[in-house]
């Protein structure tokens, strides 16, 4: 059974907060603010998507990263740590959010997928939420990587899947560069190697490419990792936030969107989002000279590196 969770922090607190700079709260690094927390009134799941309305939006605005990852083994720890595949081995052809939830998302990948991406869609299973032919005249190349494979034989918009353990395993069997969009929907709380699976999001993404992390306030309790059973909403979209920050450079800074339908009424929606780097850097300082650092994103930068490299030549020579 999945479980609503509870918010812990009252708005007019919250609010102080995302104009300050956000940082979460009880992680081992996150101890700034827990004096509030236990302060605090708690508030239920019920009433908790109206007095935070849009303000998810906000926490990425002006984040308060740790310098390094905070996140402790005891954090990404779960309840059930039995073997995931007994547990997803029978078949949910279920949805485990609301119908308004769906469609708000739904709607929203209509407005990021264009015709001939190729996606892939990460804890895959019957159903992807992607826009219908009228709105997405012409996917690309659309992979499901999941669990159950009779599920994911039920999925109509895949062209084709991937059976993998990801929390024993967190690589993906796909090239670099094969995607331009990457999805996962409320699951990302059950994926206990969050680091290394944010790294192969942004080895697999194309340079320019978009991941896109929906979140809600359900869960399995059993197999989420403890630090998100005991953070809220605006904490969560903080922590996926910080997985793209402190993957290795790959990534602009994220964001979030809020596409709740019906706050206070119906599963809220926020979706984290990250952009795959696409630029090549050169430090201005160095850029003539010979030692000059050239940093490339992607083995497709590689013509722009070479250019970069044979003007620099052509200075050396103009020189002598």
């Amino acid at each position: 059974m999945k479980i609503h969770l509870p918010i812990l922090l009252l708005p007019v607190l919250l609010s102080d907060f995302l104009a300050q700079g956000f940082a979460p709260t009880t992680s081992s690094a996150f101890n700034n603010i827990n004096k509030i927390n236990t302060n605090s009134k708690q508030i239920t799941s019920s009433s908790s998507s109206a007095l935070f309305e849009r303000m998810a939006e906000k926490v990425l605005s002006n984040p308060k990263w740790p310098a390094e990852w905070p996140y402790t083994p005891q954090d990404l720890d779960r309840m059930d740590e039995t073997e995931d595949t007994i547990f997803y081995e029978t078949p949910r052809l279920c949805t485990h959010i609301d119908d308004p939830a769906i469609q708000a998302l739904t709607n929203h990948y209509a407005t990021e997928f264009k015709d001939g991406d190729d996606v892939l869609d990460v804890c895959s299973s019957w159903i992807s939420h992607y826009p219908k032919s009228d709105a997405w005249k012409q996917p690309g190349n659309v992979v499901g990587l999941g669990m159950n494979e009779y599920e994911l034989s039920q999925n109509n918009m895949l062209n084709s899947y991937n059976i993998k353990d990801l929390n024993v395993d967190p690589t993906f069997p796909y090239e670099d560069s094969s995607f331009d969009k990457v999805t996962c929907v409320v699951s990302v709380d059950y994926l206990n190697k969050p680091k290394e699976i944010f790294e192969e999001i942004g080895r697999v993404l194309k340079p320019g490419g978009m991941a896109m992390i929906a979140i809600s306030n359900r869960c399995f309790p059993t197999k989420a990792w403890n630090l998100w059973l005991r953070t809220n909403d605006m904490e969560h979209v903080f922590i996926v936030g910080s997985f793209f920050h402190f993957t290795s450079g790959v990534f602009e800074e994220p964001v979030c969107k809020d596409v709740s339908p019906n706050p206070g009424a119906s599963d809220p929606m926020f979706i984290i989002k990250g952009m795959k780097k696409v630029a090549v850097s050169v430090d201005e300082n160095d850029s003539d000279s010979d030692d000059a650092v050239v940093e490339v994103t992607d083995d497709a930068d590689v013509k722009a590196k070479s250019a970069i490299t044979a003007n620099a030549d052509d200075n050396d020579n103009d020189n002598d």
